[in-house]
């Protein structure tokens, strides 16, 4: 049960959104510049799984459940990935760039003073570019206010798989539009 009279039923930071608009639509608005916008050298699927994996490490089981889902939408047949990155990314087969990015999304998880030079120099060296290194820093820094917020505030974390199979389903066709008050 919430901390706060939200509305019943509506899980994760929707329910915190509906409660407060006029502050939720600008987090919408930075999830949705930051995930979804479109000059990114990052795939769509590539930034929700940033956003699982930072989720994952600051230990929001709401966030790292609703964003992987999002990012198995977008990886499509290639959407096992996910789970094996949650895992452990460094087996995982994927990109060494994507394995660096994810490297220091996990340090901003320490603390942003945990980012060392060696990090985005390994990172650099992988092809990541300084747009990349900066929107994974921001995406996991913003993700570590979203966790905290999130469960801060208790808001309902459902624990069935096919709530969050149907969340990363619309997050991946609509994105982070403002839920309708109610």
């Amino acid at each position: 049960m919430a901390h706060i009279a939200v509305q019943n039923g509506v899980p994760g930071i929707r329910s915190l959104v509906l409660f407060r608009p006029e502050s939720g639509k600008y987090l919408y608005e930075l999830a949705q510049v930051l995930l979804r916008g479109g000059d990114s050298t990052l795939s769509e699927a590539e930034r929700e799984l940033i956003a699982a994996y930072a989720s994952s490490k600051n230990q929001c089981l709401f966030c790292m459940s609703s964003h992987a889902a999002a990012a198995r939408y977008l990886f499509e047949d290639k959407k096992d990935i996910v789970d094996l990155v949650l895992d452990n990314y460094h087996s995982a087969s994927i990109t060494d760039k994507l394995k660096s990015l994810l490297n220091i999304a996990g340090k901003v998880q320490i603390s942003g003073k945990a980012v060392n030079e060696n990090d985005v120099v390994a990172a650099r060296k992988h092809g990541a570019t300084d747009r990349e290194i900066h929107d994974t820093v921001l995406i996991a820094a913003t993700f570590a206010m979203f966790n905290r917020y999130v469960d801060g505030l208790a808001s309902l974390t459902p624990t069935d798989p096919v709530v969050y199979e149907e969340m990363g389903k619309r997050l991946g066709e609509t994105g982070y539009t403002l839920p309708k008050t109610q």
